[in-house]
Order: C-alpha cells, then sequence, then structure tokens
C-alpha cells in the first residue's frame, strides 16, 4: 500500500516565492535525480537560490528568512513548476516541510505529479493570487474536501480538485494504492468473467 499520510486540512502561515516561472531544476536541479526514494530530497529542494557558494545558507532567500520557517504552504509566482517533468520536484517539496503550492498557475505535469505523491497544488485567480503575494505569512486553513481556503478575516477562496485526486489526498493513497484498494471488486469482475465464458 502507500506510505502516503492522508491529508484532509493544511492550516499555516505561507511563505512567497514570488518568482515566475520557477521551473522544476530550481525546485531540485538535475544532479540530485540519482535516487528513487521519496526521502532525503529537502535538504537539496531550491539547492542553487538557498545556499551560497561555501555552503552556508542564503540570507537573500526568502525561505531562508526567519518569517518563512514553519511554513509549510508556499504561495509562488505565476507558472510554478514549468520545465522537464520529474517526481522528485514534490518529493524534494514534501520531505523539505511543505505541503501546499498556491499559485495563479501551476504546470500541468507539475501538479499531476504532486497531486499523486500527497502534495496539495492549488491554482487561484489573478486577483486571489495577487492578494496572497502581497500579504507573506497569512495563516491559512486549507480544506480538501470542501475546496476552500479559510483567510484570516474569515473570507474564503475557492479552489479545483479532480474527484479523484480529492480522494488520494483525503485517503493517503497514490495511485497504486487505489488500484490495491479495488482489489476485491476486480476479483469478483475477473470471476464474473470466467463464469460468464
Amino acid at each position: 500500500m502507500s506510505s502516503l499520510r492522508p491529508l484532509a486540512y493544511v492550516h499555516s502561515r505561507t511563505a512567497v516565492l514570488a518568482n515566475e516561472n520557477i521551473d522544476t531544476d530550481r525546485i531540485i536541479p538535475a544532479r540530485f535525480l540519482t535516487t528513487t526514494e521519496r526521502t532525503g530530497l529537502g535538504k537539496h529542494a531550491f539547492e542553487d537560490w538557498r545556499y551560497l557558494a561555501d555552503g552556508s545558507d542564503n540570507p537573500d532567500f526568502a525561505l531562508n528568512k526567519p518569517a518563512a520557517r514553519g511554513c509549510q504552504i508556499i504561495v509562488a509566482g505565476h507558472n510554478f513548476g514549468c520545465g522537464s517533468s520529474r517526481e522528485h520536484a514534490p518529493w524534494a517539496l514534501l520531505d523539505y516541510g511543505i505541503t501546499a503550492v498556491i499559485s495563479s498557475e501551476i504546470a500541468d505535469i507539475f501538479r499531476g505529479n504532486a497531486l499523486k505523491n500527497g502534495l496539495l497544488a492549488v491554482v487561484v485567480s489573478a486577483a486571489e493570487h495577487r492578494w496572497l503575494l502581497d500579504h507573506p505569512g497569512t495563516e491559512l486553513r486549507i480544506d480538501i474536501a470542501a475546496g476552500s481556503i479559510r483567510l484570516p478575516d474569515g473570507g474564503e477562496i475557492r479552489f479545483e480538485l479532480d474527484e479523484f485526486s480529492r480522494h488520494c489526498l483525503l485517503n493517503g493513497v497514490d495511485q497504486l494504492g487505489f488500484l490495491l484498494q479495488q482489489d476485491n471488486a476486480i476479483t469478483a469482475f475477473e470471476k464474473n468473467l470466467e463464469q460468464a465464458a
């Protein structure tokens, strides 16, 4: 079965990474794609932005700022996750401690990889996105079942999520885990086929 954890809510402050067109090589550089393990990549997330040449933390990088510590939600610039397809990108973000990414556009392949690996990838309107970018550190409560983001003032942002992704996130299963959950139905179907033959 899947090793994903069920995810019904994300309750966290936001860290803003406002750069547009952040590609998957920026999220996890290709030189770290040497593993098939989901863990251990967090230390290399945003490696080339995050560290200085001597290996120390880059104090100018948004996620290294004290206000970003412990944030599980990244509000990213437009067209987040573009570039080559690599599951290592959501793996790195999850291992770093990120549970959700919000943007006005998230590249389709990255979004698919994120959702099937337990990382919530939310697309909001340009106006809602602008507000979130302009208010780093905002405390948000994301309700995956309801498809809503609760703002501190009681306001709400709605977002779309396909039913299969919602089911997998809420139940902590990936595509293989979902298929394994259907074992009894598959066995019954095969038995009926044999009997009908």
